[in-house]
């Protein structure tokens, strides 16, 4: 260890407040993997995550119950805080629509996924942008406020386009089917987000922590912004003091 590193504080404790499964793991994956060009070979911060049942937030959203997606976030935030994380991040786009009945009394703050894909965007220069994700991440002002705060637009995609996208992300990319499923969801994602383009979009949110699995720059019609890597290097940059 030279002396830079020994006078080095450690970096923050990361705490992950999960949701579905693969994206939570992309997250996960992405921050350790990634840690080593700011912290040295194999290191890494630490970090702890929890996930109640996925059933559970499917049953509040199901209800349109934000009070209960809440309740299930703030359990998890004190579970992380009781065991040391210094901040949270939460890897699912769709929940963030209870984000402003967590914040408030949350036990430790929290970086906000679409603020983060927002401030992404100004920094690349795209103006109006795409938003894909569940049906209920795309009905709510998740993105729109996120976006209008910095001067951007968003665009949803139409009635009959957010119930497909809705039917994969659940039926194929929640689950992490292979195949065939899987060929079909890039086929439908590539369709939505053609249409995307042709109304002016000059750049898509993959705004479900599982479109990463399946969409990027190589095979979208639009460049994308990937939530999750982007939620997990700004929670890198975090922990280690680099913003």
């Amino acid at each position: 260890m030279n002396a830079i590193e020994a006078d080095r504080p450690p970096p923050l404790h990361i705490g992950i407040v999960g949701c579905s499964a693969e994206g939570a793991a992309l997250c996960y994956r992405t921050i350790c993997a990634e840690a080593g060009a700011l912290l040295g070979p194999h290191a890494h911060p630490e970090v702890s995550m929890h996930t109640p049942s996925l059933a559970a937030y499917v049953a509040c959203l199901e209800r349109g119950d934000l009070d209960g997606v809440a309740a299930l976030m703030l359990d998890s935030a004190r579970r992380l805080a009781a065991i040391g994380a210094d901040f949270l991040v939460c890897p699912d786009n769709t929940i963030h629509q209870a984000f402003g009945r967590v914040a408030p009394r949350s036990p430790k703050p929290w970086l906000h996924i679409a603020e983060v894909v927002a401030d992404e965007a100004v920094r690349r220069g795209f103006r109006r942008i795409g938003i894909s994700g569940t049906r209920w991440l795309v009905d709510s002002e998740v993105y729109p406020a996120a976006f209008a705060a910095r001067g951007l637009e968003g665009l949803r995609p139409a009635e009959a386009e957010r119930d497909e996208v809705q039917r994969v992300i659940m039926d194929v990319l929640v689950p992490g089917l292979q195949g065939p499923p899987r060929d079909a969801a890039v086929a439908c994602f590539q369709r939505v987000f053609a249409g995307m383009k042709e109304a002016g979009c000059d750049a898509v949110v993959l705004g479900c922590t599982e479109i990463p699995l399946v969409m990027d720059d190589a095979n979208s019609p639009l460049p994308t912004l990937d939530s999750t890597r982007l939620l997990a290097r700004a929670a890198l940059r975090r922990a280690v003091g680099a913003g």
